[in-house]
């Protein structure tokens, strides 16, 4: 048992995700106050979503100076600008996201409107578009800052692209839990809690897997921003508003669009 922990308390990356989640959740329970959280309404979602990024930035630059000084923080800015990779990899790393969100979308309207994307039925598309592509800029530097920055090569070390993706992948939905969860999430009601877990844990993993394949394949920081930014854009520009069944169909179809491309890939690097 003691060496089990000793293990544990000796691990980079088990100390990052753990200060990573304290720093975050601490953070958006400061900003937010006694009795808010849940948000109330999507603007105060944004806010603390804003203060959300803290953790994986502030823990990966702690950890990061902790393991490996001054050269392992060169080493990240030298990451961080390398664009120097083929156009192949930055035509998956910006289309992967949208190309299956749209697909998704596109069965699913067979049975419904409601599955219509957001940007083509809106009346203000330009504004869409640009809260779009600033968000996602935003959320996905100060993220892979931490989870490619500092967490991808240390797990790398020791598994693959399909268990890296996935350790990492499941500690992704986990840190997103505390905005993500509602008032009714544990009422005692079925649906609200299994939309939680399937938001979460249904294809947050495998699109993590995809990350950790191009990044493998790059070693490229500034790619897997850009992948993460691709994906924030497709949550905002293209996801229809969506609720209950609606919403859940979708969540899990487009999980199984992502389980399956992930899957080919991994197959195909075995």
């Amino acid at each position: 048992m003691h060496s089990w922990i000793y293990t544990i308390v000796k691990s980079p990356v088990i100390i990052y995700f753990a200060l990573t989640i304290i720093i975050s959740w601490g953070a958006v329970l400061f900003a937010a106050g006694p009795g808010g959280i849940p948000p109330a309404n999507i603007d105060e979602s944004i806010s603390l979503g804003v203060v959300l990024l803290l953790g994986p930035s502030v823990a990966s630059l702690l950890m990061i100076s902790w393991t490996h000084g001054s050269t392992g923080l060169r080493d990240l800015g030298h990451r961080l600008v390398k664009w120097r990779v083929s156009v192949y990899w930055y035509l998956i790393a910006l289309l992967i996201a949208p190309l299956l969100s749209l697909t998704t979308l596109l069965l699913l309207s067979i049975f419904s409107t409601n599955f219509i994307p957001r940007i083509f039925i809106s009346d203000n598309k330009t504004s869409i578009l640009q809260l779009g592509i600033i968000g996602g800029i935003v959320v996905a530097f100060f993220e892979e800052l931490g989870w490619t920055g500092f967490a991808i090569p240390k797990i790398k070390q020791k598994y693959g692209v399909f268990e890296t993706g996935l350790i990492l992948g499941l500690v992704w939905g986990v840190w997103h839990f505390i905005l993500f969860w509602e008032s009714d999430t544990f009422s005692g009601a079925l649906f609200p809690f299994l939309l939680l877990v399937v938001r979460l844990f249904s294809w947050l993993p495998p699109y993590r897997i995809l990350m950790v394949w191009v990044y493998s394949r790059t070693e490229s920081l500034f790619v897997a921003i850009l992948m993460h930014m691709s994906l924030v854009v497709t949550l905002t520009v293209i996801d229809p508003e969506l609720s209950g069944w609606n919403l859940l169909a979708f969540i899990l179809a487009r999980a199984v669009m992502i389980w399956i491309v992930a899957v080919a890939v991994v197959s195909a690097l075995r």
